[in-house]
Order: structure tokens, then sequence, then C-alpha cells
């Protein structure tokens, strides 16, 4: 018997904003000095609710929402620091 496995999402794994700020945090952690998976937690975090409301309350369209966290997309640290905000989340040096 042949096993199939469908494909994993993490956006369907995050339930709480603890589990969203515990998988951006561990994401920066890992994130290899481009961004680039810091993007990538964050269009998943966004994909996990709201788009709608998030860009709303990002100050951007849902489309451009979409595009900043695409795979292609290379959103501006004030696009991230929105984002963050809008998830009820700082970005924090430390």
């Amino acid at each position: 018997m042949t096993e199939t496995f469908g494909r994993w999402d993490a956006a369907e794994h995050l339930r709480t904003p603890e589990d969203a700020r515990l998988y951006l945090q561990a994401c920066a952690d890992e994130d290899p000095g481009d961004g680039s998976l810091i993007r990538a937690a964050l269009n998943d975090v966004a994909r996990s609710g709201n788009m709608a409301r998030l860009a709303r309350e990002a100050g951007m369209t849902r489309e451009g929402l979409y595009k900043a966290l695409s795979a292609d997309g290379n959103p501006s640290f004030s696009t991230v620091v929105r984002i963050t905000r809008a998830l009820g989340m700082h970005v924090r040096i430390s």
C-alpha cells in the first residue's frame, strides 16, 4: 500500500496569538539574514487569520498584503512593522 502525503501548511496550525508569536520568533531566530524566512512566516500568520482585516489594520489593500508577503515579495521594513503592529506584536531588537 502506498502512502500519500498532503502539503503541510503552518497557517493551519497557528490557532492563537501565542502560537503566531512563537512561530515568528522561531523563524526570526533561523532567518538566513535576508528576511526571507520572516517574510514567509508573516505570510503564514496572515493567512491563518483574516487577511482583509489585517490589511485594513496595516493600512494596506488585501492585494498589496498578499503581494508583499508572497514568495516573490520584498516588503519594506516599514511594511513589516505595520503588519506586525496590526497583528498586535512589535519588532524588538535584543
